[in-house]
């Protein structure tokens, strides 16, 4: 039973019956639309991930210079969440998926100027611009929910972020062909080869800036109407119809008029006095920050123990498979069973991958692949019903602004948390790594339990 004073439902700002009923042509076209664009941005952002480090590694003849183009990624996504928010909520979701896109497809094309002259610090800045196309892609999955009905706003979101896994298999892939094709007449001299490999060549990123120009085409031909301008309007539509109905609020709707800077301290003010809206960013930003220190640290304890590239490369992709190919899953049982539930799935499966990897060997690849997608299977519980409770805690004017909010402090985490790991990596162990995971996961159950008893939840 909840103990929070009542208050009115925060989706009530939102169309409660028909509009978010996948039958419906609009919100049908939305899912549509949206699943392309993650397709598309999923190819591009794989593509770049993929190579990036090896071609800062290949200019620098260092591997801590590669390990800083994965960071700047992450720091870039971070830095342009809350512009993008602001532009939504200013101006509509189509505007605000251009901007990142188009931000995103600027950052592949210095990355190709950057490997084709050479400069190894020219890439690190390609790349914080390259976050661009991640911090979309995050942006898709709320766009996803303006015109779902509070019964299927977790589905909703969950087929927006399933679709994030064909460009996630597909761009490396498709970024090795592309080498194949086109990569003798964008590759660097010899000089720049290591052990016996060929130079690096730009044309992965020349891939990555065609998928994610494709995919600021699709947002700007097919996504119509804006579904959060549709939402809002539907909205205004039901308090004018509404016997006795208000005059409308002087406040402005996500921060109308005000600056980026506003929005965040508009939507930490929400954020701080709902618990329920707390509880699930705490979810988004753990759930984040403990899959980046396991999964980026993997590869490296895998090495020392003479993996293979190939055997490295299953395990991962094992490990993706578990983020996202079985997202409409936990999207349908969170829609069914409550968000929170699956939130504690969500931490159960943290906790259980940190201790499986904890004890394995650097070669134990069959565990090492059990723990990644038990870590896979946790991080998608707490994305997807995390997003979905914080939707459901958000009053419908101030949604963009703590939307924006939440992507920066997940990828905030994820940084913080690949630094983390590099450093106990350095400093210890990758078991040492695994087991302050499943202590940082159990302490923030601990301390996250009193404001659970507080939350309204479903």
């Amino acid at each position: 039973m909840s103990t929070e004073p009542p208050a009115p439902d925060p989706s009530s700002a939102q169309p409660v019956a028909a509009p978010g009923d996948p039958a419906l042509p609009t919100q049908r076209r939305t899912l549509t639309t949206l699943a392309a664009t993650q397709v598309l941005s999923g190819v591009g952002v794989a593509s770049g991930i993929a190579v990036a480090p090896l071609v800062a590694s290949a200019l620098s003849g260092s591997d801590a210079i590669a390990g800083l183009t994965s960071t700047s990624g992450v720091v870039g996504a971070a830095l342009v969440a809350l512009p993008l928010a602001h532009v939504a909520g200013q101006r509509g979701r189509r505007p605000s998926l251009l901007l990142g896109f188009g931000v995103a497809t600027g950052g592949a094309v210095l990355a190709t100027v950057a490997v084709l002259v050479g400069s190894w610090p020219l890439l690190v800045v390609a790349m914080l611009l390259f976050g661009s196309g991640t911090a979309a892609g995050l942006a898709s999955r709320f766009a996803a929910t303006d015109l779902a009905t509070p019964q299927r706003r977790a589905r909703d979101l969950s087929v927006v972020v399933w679709a994030t896994t064909v460009g996630s298999v597909v761009g490396p892939t498709l970024a090795g062909l592309a080498d194949r094709v086109a990569g003798p007449g964008l590759r660097l001299g010899d000089a720049h080869a290591q052990h016996g490999s060929t130079a690096p060549s730009a044309a992965p990123f020349v891939l990555a800036a065609v998928a994610f120009a494709l995919a600021a085409a699709v947002v700007a031909v097919w996504l119509r109407p804006d579904p959060l301008l549709a939402s809002r309007a539907a909205s205004d539509a039901t308090s004018d119809a509404a016997p006795g109905a208000a005059a409308p609020s002087a406040v402005p709707a996500d921060g109308k008029g005000s600056s980026w800077r506003d929005g965040l301290r508009a939507g930490w003010a929400v954020v701080s006095a709902s618990p329920t809206a707390r509880l699930a960013l705490g979810a988004i930003v753990l759930s984040h920050l403990v899959m980046v220190g396991l999964m980026s640290m993997t590869p490296v304890h895998m090495n020392h123990g003479g993996a293979t590239l190939q055997v490295v490369g299953l395990v991962i992709s094992a490990h993706i498979a578990g983020m996202y190919a079985l997202s409409p899953v936990v999207g349908w049982l969170a829609d069914r069973v409550g968000h929170a539930r699956v939130l504690y799935v969500g931490g159960a499966l943290l906790l259980a991958a940190a201790v499986v990897v904890a004890g394995a060997p650097g070669e134990d690849s069959a565990r090492l692949t059990v723990g990644l997608v038990l870590l896979g299977l946790g991080w998608s519980c707490g994305l997807v019903a995390g997003s979905a409770l914080l939707v459901d805690a958000t009053p419908g004017p101030s949604r963009t602004s703590v939307q924006g909010l939440s992507d920066l402090a997940m990828n905030t985490g994820g940084a913080v948390g690949g630094i983390l790991a590099g450093a106990i990596i350095g400093f210890s162990s990758y078991g040492a790594l695994a087991w302050g995971a499943a202590a940082l996961v159990v302490v923030c159950a601990v301390v996250a339990a009193p404001l659970a008893r507080r939350a309204t939840l479903r």
